[in-house]
């Protein structure tokens, strides 16, 4: 029999024997940011259109040909979230989080969505994680939000990643800028592709960020926008150098980068991988300080970062960088009889509620095929519940490794044998570790302990 249908080209599944990985990097990412003061927000998957249309910039790629509009049955235009800041802004000013302390410091796990052409760490649904400080003007916020990504990038154990710095500056001196810069493609006009060509009378920085092969190597002979940079723009760029050293982040300057969206000022970063293919940026991001002002607000200078995960999860691959696996089954109850399998069902509620993960017969197999099926799960033990078993309250715990059987009583002694286990198990954890891990692991055991308590 066909299938009625596959998944939409451009969208992936993320099936179970993966989806713990990528629970393990998304926990770290957003326990990382949690350390810098950063709370979870989410926001709704589409929004009005012109919200992107005016924060993303109507001459960006993304507006022009990449995001996913249409009209609602109240003929209202909707799009559904090519990046997560613009829908992070607009929820900030809506419930005037911008009038409480500031700064205001976000983060998420979200998905976006791009109609462009599928390609390796990049489909037209795509998942990021990102953060967003506002109100934060100083050269240290700056330092701020890329410490995070690169704390996140170091407690992951990536190597060879490398963080580019860039500024483009304010209003004032881009529009100097802009005009060395108009004068330069214009000298080339004929040489442009249709788009770039509109992009020259409307915004000519958004040609640097051009994709075709022509012209970008138009663009590479353009001035670049260190040398226009205003007195103010210059001071805080270099502060945010100086702030980078004295946190001991390495960082190279790249001209080049002026990213893709046009709310960006000053500060623009990237981190950049040479071990995933040509679509090396992993991690991008930097200041927007007009954004806010642009959707209707207060002056609020702000930045922040989008990180791709699919390009993470790739790259943390390429790299050998081992991540958790799904938790085996500690323990497997067959039961023999429909009184037995009950026992056995109850017992598996129990010990489910004091946290162990335990697993019985839902499907009606035989005896054998439940020992077979404990053997595939990588159960570390099974118990077998049968008449003899129900009258004494006590059933024989194997070690599926050894074959050692020890008989236990089913209520408490059980759970307490199944506690020991499990804390003989960290015990063994925590002494393979090297220090720093330990003490994290152990904070994180505390914290467990006390939301238990």
């Amino acid at each position: 029999m066909a299938l009625l249908t596959k998944a939409v080209r451009g969208t992936g599944d993320l099936l179970p024997g993966d989806s713990y990985k990528w629970q393990a990097v998304e926990k770290l990412l957003m326990e990382t940011a949690e350390t810098y003061g950063f709370r979870a927000i989410r926001t709704p998957v589409f929004e009005h259109t012109e919200l992107f249309q005016r924060s993303v910039g109507d001459t960006t790629d993304v507006v022009q040909k990449e995001m996913y509009t249409f009209e609602d049955k109240g003929g209202r235009s909707i799009t559904l979230r090519p990046e997560g800041t613009a829908g992070a802004a607009r929820s900030i000013l809506e419930h005037g989080l911008y009038s409480g302390p500031l700064p205001v410091k976000v983060s998420y796990l979200t998905s976006c969505y791009r109609y462009e052409k599928p390609q390796a760490g990049r489909l037209r649904e795509f998942h990021q994680f990102g953060i967003e400080l506002f109100g934060g003007a100083t050269p240290t916020a700056d330092a701020e939000v890329i410490s995070v990504a690169h704390t996140a990038f170091r407690r992951l154990g990536l190597k060879n990643i490398a963080l580019e710095l860039n500024s483009i500056g304010c209003p004032v001196c881009r529009a100097e800028f802009q005009k060395a810069l108009t004068a330069h493609f214009e000298s080339h006009k004929e040489e442009l592709c249709e788009t770039c060509l509109g992009r020259l009378e409307k915004n000519p920085m958004r040609i640097l960020d051009c994709k075709s092969p022509n012209c970008g190597e138009i663009a590479a002979g353009a001035p670049t926008v260190l040398e226009y940079l205003c007195g103010e723009c210059a001071a805080h760029f270099d502060a945010v150098q100086a702030n980078l050293k004295a946190a001991e982040i390495s960082f190279t300057i790249n001209p080049r980068i002026v990213r893709g969206l046009d709310y960006y000022t000053r500060t623009v970063f990237e981190f950049v991988s040479g071990e995933i293919g040509a679509q090396g940026t992993v991690c991008g991001g930097g200041r927007y300080d007009g954004l806010i002002e642009e959707l209707g607000g207060p002056h609020l200078p702000s930045l922040g970062f989008a990180l791709g995960l699919e390009r993470l999860m790739m790259l943390l691959e390429k790299q050998g960088i081992e991540l958790p696996d799904a938790p085996k089954c500690l323990l497997y109850i067959a039961g023999v009889g429909d009184e037995a399998q009950r026992e056995a069902y109850k017992t598996t509620m129990l010990l489910r509620d004091e946290g162990f993960y335990t697993e019985c017969d839902v499907v009606g197999r035989s005896l054998k095929a439940q020992m077979k099926y404990a053997d595939k799960l990588g159960a570390r033990f099974s118990m077998v519940l049968g008449e003899d078993e129900l009258k004494t309250g006590k059933g024989k715990l194997k070690d599926m490794k050894t074959g050692e059987q020890r008989e236990v009583e089913l209520g408490a002694e059980l759970k307490e044998v199944l506690y020991d286990v499990t804390l003989g198990d960290l015990s063994s954890a925590i002494s393979e570790m090297e220090n720093g891990d330990a003490k994290n692991f152990l904070s994180i055991l505390m914290d467990d302990k006390q939301d238990m308590e």
